[in-house]
């Protein structure tokens, strides 16, 4: 098996397997380093490593298109090229796609585009998730593509497309990372050229078994920029989807992902916990506290847009217009997560504006409480079970509390009331490994949302008490041998707590 590189600023390790030792560069050196071109005139002042040359630079002379550690020590630790993801994390990522690749066969990947809210303004740059996965590369404007040179694990070439170095463009964009960057940082074999890619990638795929990309061949009727060398691949090797593969790999989370899971879930209860003690007039408000207080709390900001809603605007899954006043006697639903190192949490939780839940908040809220800790508890490789069939189970116990509190469940009462299912996968992606099936069953590693609800519209059909009051609870959950791991335990959900908090 190979192993990157001696790369800028990232660790080699030694292990039994590999016998070999890898030391930071940078401490082999008297000063920061900062990698130059190869054939330089500065070659007196060159350390090299293989065919990498280095040579000692002012820390503030470093310019990357994303934090490095060199740059950004309070971000990432060495070795780490996305808080909490290693350079050796993202070589055995794509050593194990290589390793599923039919012989000869090629994966093709684009980086998302910047994408613009109206004229020039755009909105923060979101890496495509796969791209992302596989190169740890945060940029627009790049192109990668692994080739399967072999049968053993490791046995590929990574060739990374990207912008090259540009000072004119920089000085209105900020940094890139460029060539160099993309074979010294990233660990590329082979850097070229975006620009030149279409000179480029056809001699890479030019007799491959199969090419699998999920490049979009057309965009609202329009050819995409890729679209003519993924056709003129097509002459010689046939094009299938790379999303199922990349998501056997991305659907079991490594330990490290896990622990940014962590972070984010640890942050954003703490942030919702916070947000329950405090008296809010509008949805706006409280969906402001919450970005902020991710933030401070470590995450690197929102997930996605929060849910806010005051009755009877929680019956609405995705109502985000965040724009009503709260009144008193709101029971206020909230749907939201932070972001940390690329990963996601999903937390919801339904509190009363008022001190005290009445009678009827409390009795239905129990109901839904109590189904969602005994659906927790079923994620566990142990159990057997498919997200599917914890729906289902899901479904049993909603429908014989909902008895109890005096509901007619005959007919699709159970759809009215609870329209959603009980969870999906959370990972890079709020919706996780887009396509992966709920229908296999649970192994270690798998992260997941668990989010039974009721949602009760006000209208003759539902006892009268009940009528206008939406409740929803949700945890991210990793699931492990014999028992499930809640990422999300800080956001208080116990109704004691909550009432509590609210004095």
């Amino acid at each position: 098996m190979k192993l990157p590189r001696a790369v800028l600023r990232q660790c080699r390790y030694r292990t039994p397997r590999h016998g070999l030792t890898f030391t930071p560069v940078s401490s082999l050196l008297r000063g920061p380093i900062c990698p130059l071109r190869q054939n330089s005139k500065r070659a007196s002042s060159w350390w090299s490593w293989g065919d990498r040359s280095y040579a000692t630079v002012a820390a503030g002379e470093l310019q990357f298109g994303q934090p490095v550690h060199e740059t950004h020590p309070h971000v990432l630790k060495a070795g780490e090229i996305t808080p909490g993801i290693t350079a050796q994390e993202y070589f055995d990522r794509r050593a194990k796609l290589a390793l599923s690749l039919p012989d000869n066969a090629v994966a093709v990947l684009a980086a998302a585009d910047l994408k613009y809210r109206s004229g020039a303004v755009f909105f923060p740059f979101r890496q495509e998730s796969n791209f992302l996965y596989l190169t740890g590369f945060s940029e627009p404007e790049a192109m990668a593509v692994i080739q399967k040179t072999g049968a053993n694990l490791g046995d590929y070439a990574f060739h990374l497309f990207c912008r090259p170095k540009d000072p004119r463009a920089e000085q209105w964009s900020g940094p890139w990372s460029g060539l160099q960057a993309a074979q010294d940082v990233f660990n590329a074999d082979v850097a070229g050229d975006i620009n030149k890619v279409d000179t480029l990638l056809p001699p890479l795929i030019k007799g491959a078994s199969k090419m699998y990309t999920d490049i979009e061949l057309s965009k609202g009727g329009y050819p995409t920029a890729f679209a003519n060398l993924i056709r003129q691949a097509d002459k010689s090797a046939g094009t299938q989807a790379l999303q199922p593969m990349v998501n056997q790999l991305r659907a079991i989370k490594s330990p490290a992902e896990i622990a940014n899971m962590r972070k984010a879930g640890q942050a954003s209860g703490r942030a919702i916990t916070e947000a329950m003690r405090r008296e809010w007039r509008t949805e706006k408000d409280l969906a402001a506290f919450l970005d902020y207080q991710f933030i401070v709390n470590g995450c690197d900001g929102p997930a996605y847009v929060p849910v806010v809603a005051g009755a009877p605007r929680g019956g609405m899954i995705h109502y985000v217009q965040n724009s009503a006043t709260l009144r008193e006697d709101d029971f206020v639903l909230v749907d939201a997560g932070g972001e940390y190192g690329t990963y996601v949490t999903d937390i919801t939780r339904t509190w009363p504006m008022s001190k005290r839940f009445s009678p009827a908040q409390r009795d239905l809220y129990e109901a839904v409480l109590k189904v969602q800790r005994a659906s927790v508890s079923l994620c566990r490789e142990s159990s057997g079970l498919t997200l599917d069939r914890i729906h289902r189970i899901t479904e049993d116990g909603l429908r014989d509390y909902l008895k109890q509190l005096g509901f007619d469940m005959s007919g699709n009462a159970l759809d009215v009331l609870f329209p959603h299912h009980v969870g999906h996968y959370v990972g890079l992606d709020v919706h996780d490994v887009p396509g992966y099936g709920r229908h296999w069953p649970l192994r270690s590693g798998h992260c997941v949302t668990v989010e039974p609800g009721i949602y009760v519209p006000d209208d003759e059909r539902w006892p009268e008490h009940f009528r206008g009051i939406n409740i929803r609870i949700e945890d991210s959950v990793c699931v492990d041998d014999d028992s499930p791991f809640i990422l999300t335990t800080e956001a208080v959900k116990e109704v004691d707590d909550i009432e509590a908090l609210r004095d």
